[in-house]
């Protein structure tokens, strides 16, 4: 039997699935209308007020990862509106249905709503790749942090054994000098 959040939530979807139904034609991309100034010391655009140039409407997408910007007319611009607005009204009808969607799926899985500030519901599986629970873990110190011993068997680079690289070019330093 379905809860009274079921039944609202199953509404809710219907809202947004009849809506998605009445939306036409889709233009993406944004709509840019500008009026600029040419910069001629006599044009009308400098004068006071200023009367400017344009409208100029540019429409600019991506496409294939580049930009692309197109001039329209304002006939054009008239025409293709609408579409313009319904880009914009499936993208908020999307998301207000992933929305809803998360909303429900914390519900059905008893999951307490994550806001920041809120610890992470449990975790539902084990993390791939981690020790069991009940192992005993054991510090080792990492290689890096470890202490090198200078042996002669294991003289180490330049710097821990000067005499070794004593008649290559550019060695600074002398000879190893060996007190009695």
């Amino acid at each position: 039997m379905p809860t009274p959040d079921d039944h609202s939530a199953a509404q809710a979807r219907a809202a947004i699935a009849a809506a998605l139904g009445q939306i036409g034609f889709t233009l993406p991309g944004s709509i840019t209308i500008r009026r600029t100034r040419c910069g001629k010391p006599r044009c009308a655009c400098t004068a006071d007020p200023p009367a400017l140039h344009g409208p100029y409407i540019q429409w600019t997408r991506t496409v294939n990862g580049k930009t692309v910007t197109r001039l329209l007319t304002p006939a054009q611009y008239e025409a293709y509106a609408a579409w313009f607005a319904n880009a914009r009204r499936l993208r908020a009808l999307a998301a207000e249905l992933e929305a809803l969607s998360l909303t429900e799926m914390a519900r059905a899985e008893g999951w307490a709503k994550i806001t920041p500030g809120t610890p992470a519901p449990p975790r539902t599986r084990p993390v791939r790749g981690a020790p069991a629970p009940s192992a005993a873990r054991t510090r080792t110190t990492p290689n890096h942090l470890k202490r090198r011993e200078i042996s002669p068997l294991n003289p180490g680079s330049a710097h821990q054994n000067p005499a070794k690289y004593a008649g290559q070019q550019g060695f600074v330093g002398g000879p190893l000098q060996v007190r009695a």
